[in-house]
């Protein structure tokens, strides 16, 4: 018989049931069928609890008679999920009453034996379950990472949490500014002797051009004062052949104006040289319709208007090559010129030279084309429009290219080809003697849109102009103070620098470590200098800072040093004027552009400027850390929009101020030009419409395209007199 602690530690192991704990077996999926249904996570190792015995219970051995679980089993059991249905197991027979037969004994009897009896007994029900709810707690809270699927699993994911939260929505990037590229680019010497080619190429035949177109005005002429002319006056034929036959001579004269044009249309551009060249082209057929064309009204032939468009236009190209070959050798004169001049937020800056991007630049279209490109197709739409109305619609169909090359012709007027390369080449000879380069249009606009120059204590008071009228020293050896003065102008890289680096030279001196440099607003500096406070600065600079300054010390521009707040020095300095500062700063006065003084010597201020200079100059004196910003802005290198091959103020006022004036002066001219177009188109549609032939005669038409041109010849000089 088992003892009463055997048959608990088996009523423990049967979870109390009547079944013999060696018929129990369960498996996982039978578990996970019953405790796990319906979790998206399934337990892929084999869990499987086997209780048997190794041997046949004893025969002698009486069954135990079932046993009711405890209470306390009970209450373990509650929480519990179902059991899984167990397999049904016929009842064991009943061992008969004889004695045992001898058996090996069972090692987990002998286990059971030696354990002391267990005071909670643990049964199998209550190990799973307690898993199973360990488990499903487990996937009760939300996981922290994203449930991955199984290998084998059919499952998709789903997503139970955001581990991170979504992504703010990007700031609107901010406006970018214009980025400019920089191409392969050739030398700047051969450049310039390639436009001195073309330019050659251009300028030659303009004369004999000039001369043909000539030929047919001079008997118009002479008929509007009422003379006849014989074989010329009352002969369309005769009349006729001479115009066509100028006509053709005058367009093989002008082929460059021709490769322009259809150059510039294979590239989507309308441009002035093409109303040319269509405008030829219409009236050499209205010279062929008049002798073919009996029909044809009895007006003169416009063809002496087209040969003078192809001449304007040769002329046009002529000038700008002429400027571009004077820029370009000009730039060539050295591969690394003193300075350039670039824009920046404020105004154009003077900057360490720098001749990359500037053949790049000086290529680029002016606002004339950008103009011409944008309303050249109206104009030429227009008059095919005009043309149509003012004789197919009123039924004078011959008359159509008669109308057209009036219209057109009075709407291509002379000036659109000169509005850009009139003045850039007058401004690029000026410019080539003043010892600067512009780069074409685009340079010109950019340092020139704000209408302000950044000036340092170089560009006021070049090497040379400030001076050192004496030294009184306090207490102190000069080489100890001349190398104490130096360091610190070394430090503040201010005008002074010069000055004190001969004073330094001539002592014996020699610089010193300077830490803890400083700016300030009272106009001085401060730092650190082997231990000692070190101010450097004007008289009242020192009184601020509470340096005690003898009672016979009077000057306006001195400058003093002292040591641990005591005067060790005193430095007169004498700022002499230069004439062509002064000249400079009256030029940009008369042209308002406006300097900003971005100096950090403390005795240039404005007015020193009004005491030294014409009491007139106003200048821009802004704070001190936005004056120390712009000073060290002259140590960058930006995209030359100018190059400097001179010092002083006055290059670099003359390359700003030019630039302005070039700038105003295309604008007008172009718009002047545009206006003239307009004019004509409607007023020779006007005119044809009501057929006034005998107003609009080709001399007429030629004379008041001549005046429109006169603005743009007056604009191209005057934007060099400055």
């Amino acid at each position: 018989m088992a003892s009463k602690d055997e048959r608990e530690f088996d009523s423990g192991l049967t979870g109390g049931t009547d079944v013999p704990a060696a018929e129990e077996d369960f498996s996982l999926e039978e578990i996970l069928a019953e405790y796990g249904a319906g979790r998206e996570q399934r337990l892929l190792a084999d869990v499987e609890q086997e209780v048997r015995r190794e041997a046949e219970p004893d025969a002698s051995v009486p069954e135990p008679a079932p046993q009711e679980p405890s209470p306390k089993a009970e209450t373990r059991q509650k929480p519990a999920a179902p059991r899984a249905k167990r397999k049904e197991v016929p009842p064991p027979q009943k061992p008969s009453a004889g004695p045992a037969p001898d058996r090996p004994e069972d090692p987990m009897e002998e286990l059971q034996r030696d354990l002391p009896p267990s005071p909670h007994p643990i049964t199998l029900e209550d190990v799973v379950g307690s898993t199973v709810d360990a488990v499903m707690e487990e996937e009760a809270q939300e996981p922290l990472l994203r449930p991955r699927r199984g290998l084998f699993s059919r499952r998709r994911l789903v997503e139970t949490e955001e581990l991170y939260a979504p992504p703010e929505p990007e700031p609107e990037p901010e406006e970018i500014p214009e980025i400019d590229t920089i191409g392969p680019e050739p030398e700047l010497a051969e450049a310039a002797a390639d436009c001195r080619a073309e330019t050659k190429r251009r300028k030659r035949p303009i004369l004999a051009a000039a001369l043909i177109s000539l030929l047919p005005v001079i008997p118009m002429g002479i008929e509007a004062y009422g003379y006849e002319i014989r074989y010329w006056t009352g002969n369309a034929a005769a009349q006729s052949g001479v115009l066509l036959a100028c006509l053709v001579i005058v367009a093989v004269l002008a082929r460059q104006v021709f490769a322009k044009a259809f150059g510039a249309l294979l590239r989507k551009r309308c441009t002035s040289e093409l109303l040319a060249v269509i405008s030829a082209a219409v009236m050499a057929a209205d010279c062929a319709a008049r002798l073919l064309l009996p029909e044809r009204s009895d007006a003169a032939c416009y063809a002496p208007v087209a040969c003078f468009a192809l001449v304007f236009a040769m002329w046009g190209g002529a000038r700008e090559g002429r400027g571009l070959w004077d820029t370009f050798r000009m730039a060539a004169t050295d591969d690394e010129p003193p300075y350039l001049v670039t824009e920046t937020e404020k105004g154009a800056c003077k900057q360490t030279g720098s001749v990359p991007g500037f053949y790049t630049t000086a290529l680029r279209e002016d606002t004339a084309a950008v103009w011409q490109n944008a309303l050249m197709p109206v104009v030429l739409v227009a008059s095919i429009v005009f043309a149509g109305l003012s004789s197919l619609g009123q039924g004078r169909g011959d008359d159509f290219l008669l109308n057209w090359s009036a219209i057109l012709g009075a709407g291509t007027t002379f000036a659109l080809p000169l509005c850009w390369g009139m003045p850039f080449s007058r401004l690029a000879r000026h410019f080539h003697k003043a010892g600067c380069a512009v780069a074409g249009w685009c340079g010109a606009e950019k340092i020139s849109r704000r209408r302000a120059m950044i000036l340092t204590d170089g560009d006021l008071f070049p090497p040379g102009t400030i001076q050192l009228n004496g030294v009184k020293v306090f207490g102190e050896d000069l080489p100890r103070v001349s190398s104490y003065a130096a360091s610190m102008a070394r430090a503040a890289d201010c005008g002074l620098q010069r000055l004190f680096d001969g004073l330094l030279r001539s002592e014996g001196g020699h610089y010193e470590t300077v830490d803890d440099f400083s700016f300030y607003e009272e106009g001085g500096y401060s730092a650190t200098i082997r231990g000692e406070s070190v101010l450097l600065g004007t008289a009242s600079f020192m009184r601020k800072m509470e340096v005690r300054l003898p009672a016979g010390i009077n000057l306006r521009t001195g400058i003093f040093l002292a040591m641990d707040r005591q005067l060790a020095a005193v430095f007169a300095v004498k700022y002499q004027p230069s004439e062509n500062v002064d000249f400079a700063l009256r030029m940009m006065r008369r042209s308002r552009i406006t300097p900003i003084l971005a100096s950090r010597d403390p005795n240039i201020t404005p007015a020193l400027l009004k005491r030294k200079f014409h009491k007139s100059v106003k200048v821009e004196f802004p704070s001190l850390t936005d004056r120390v910003a712009y000073s060290e802005a002259e140590l960058d290198r930006g995209m030359p929009r100018a190059l400097l091959f001179r010092e002083g103020l006055l290059p670099y006022a003359e390359a700003v101020v030019g630039s302005r004036r070039l700038c105003k002066a295309v604008r007008r001219a172009t718009a002047l030009s545009v206006l003239g177009s307009v004019a004509g188109t409607l007023l020779s549609f006007y005119l044809v419409f009501q057929e006034a032939y005998n107003l609009l005669t080709p001399l007429a038409l030629l004379l008041f395209l001549l005046l429109w041109t006169l603005p743009v010849l007056l604009l191209a000089d005057w934007a060099g007199r400055y």
